[in-house]
């Protein structure tokens, strides 16, 4: 491992890659404390304190913004409603699939309309969230506000806006000429930020007898138990067998051998989860601009973590867009066909359209089993919150999030250095990408 990160610092532009990304996430991470204009912080304050449920649930997207009423309040949810709904419509709409397969101009052209949607939803959302500022009053009856008015009003939310096209301009710099994916990347430094404040209130709840320190190790132990399996499950693969039928070129005789195409059982990585995230946080979006009703209150009932609706609709959502990003991703036909190029087949089954079907058909088998693994750990630590209330201040979102980005991104930098020749620090020599192992 010593010698991996050294082979790091040999390598220059790497080091240069890895130097932008820890910059502009350093930029991103100042960006969260500077306050939208006219907010009082101590009624901000005193408004938050008792509402950890709903608060923690929007700060997930903001890095913390949220709480704080930065200018990075809205975070990168806009962007993602917006890449959400283009996916979608690449399916229904045959414009925008036929983009989709154009490859480089098209993929361009997609990204421009992803970013005008990012505009609309975001203005849709900060008038929302405005509306919702303007209703927040300290306990005392101390607005949070210290101005009105439709000015006022607008020029909060282009503030919000503008910060919220700024992160995701800071992501796709990232993603362009940093290390890793932008977007995944500013929302694993925002859950990890919020990792001092965790342990410290743990200590505080050891400190005040609140817990035991039996009680404190039986956390960690579950805690290392559930970071094991979403690492166990970002690593699990199903390899179908691939035989390659004899050629005979000249004197020479080729192929024959046997291989295996390895399918992931959890394809869809952390997309699923940040997607599942996304259409949670849509509800309480729109009782925004309902404050202090019946509708809202009921709103933020059902969609605070540890609820039995919540945890149902939660779930449901995982399983949904596991099928969904492995459908728009995965193309058993063109590995089918490739295959059939490559004189590869698999044993007792026809090469061409009953190859694509037995792709299919396993894929999808999989995937029920990858979803289901990755329900139980999301949903896991919010069953011991509230059925045994144990203090888990990181819910298991928050760790498949920062494992899938960690390995995602240890897997770029390992792909950087085997091309220049070093060893990588993952498994020496050997490069495990997401569809195919690379010795």
């Amino acid at each position: 491992m010593i010698d991996s990160l050294g082979n790091i610092l040999k390598v220059k532009e790497l080091m240069k890659k890895i130097g932008f990304t820890f910059l502009i996430l350093a930029i991103y991470r100042v960006g969260t404390t500077v306050p939208l204009p006219g907010v009082n912080a101590g009624a901000l304050q005193a408004f938050f304190k008792g509402r950890e449920g709903i608060l923690g649930f929007l700060n997930m997207f903001s890095g913390g913004a949220m709480e704080r009423l930065s200018i990075f309040a809205l975070g990168i949810m806009p962007y993602i409603n917006a890449s959400i709904i283009m996916s979608l419509l690449q399916t229904s709409v045959p414009y925008l699939e036929k983009l989709s397969k154009e490859g480089g101009p098209g993929r361009e052209k997609i990204t421009r309309l992803t970013r005008y949607a990012t505009l609309v939803i975001g203005m849709v959302q900060g008038f929302g969230l405005t509306y919702w500022i303007e209703s927040m009053k300290a306990p005392g009856g101390e607005p949070v506000l210290l101005f009105g008015g439709f000015g006022f009003r607008m020029l909060l939310v282009l503030t919000m806006l503008t910060g919220t096209m700024l992160v995701m301009w800071l992501g796709e710099q990232i993603t362009e000429n940093g290390i890793g994916n932008g977007i995944s990347l500013i929302i694993f430094t925002g859950i990890v930020a919020r990792f001092p404040a965790g342990l410290k209130n743990t200590f505080d709840l050891l400190m005040n007898e609140e817990i035991t320190f039996f009680g404190l190790l039986l956390v960690g132990s579950f805690l290392m138990a559930i970071l094991a399996l979403t690492v166990f499950i970002e690593e699990a693969q199903r390899r179908v067998p691939i035989q390659y039928a004899q050629r005979v070129v000249g004197r020479k005789v080729y192929g024959g051998q046997s291989t295996y195409l390895p399918l992931k059982v959890e394809s869809s990585g952390v997309i699923a989860v940040i997607f599942a995230m996304a259409f949670m946080n849509f509800p309480l979006m729109v009782a925004q601009f309902f404050p202090e009703t019946a509708f809202y209150e009921k709103i933020k009932i059902f969609f605070s973590p540890g609820n039995a609706v919540y945890i149902a609709f939660y779930a449901i959502l995982i399983v949904a867009f596991c099928y969904f990003y492995t459908m728009i991703t995965f193309d058993p036909k063109n590995i089918a066909e490739n295959l059939k190029k490559s004189g590869g087949f698999i044993p007792g089954i026809r090469p061409g359209e009953q190859t694509a079907n037995k792709i299919k058909e396993i894929m999808y088998r999989i995937i029920m089993i990858g979803s289901v693994f990755v329900v139980f750990i999301a949903v896991l630590p919010e069953f011991l919150r509230t059925g045994m209330h144990m203090p888990f201040y990181f819910g298991g979102t928050a760790l498949l999030i920062i494992v899938g980005v960690a390995m995602d991104t240890m897997g770029q930098v390992e792909s950087q250095m085997i091309m220049r020749h070093y060893d990588g620090f993952l498994k020496k020599g050997r490069l495990k990408g997401r569809y195919f192992n690379i010795k």
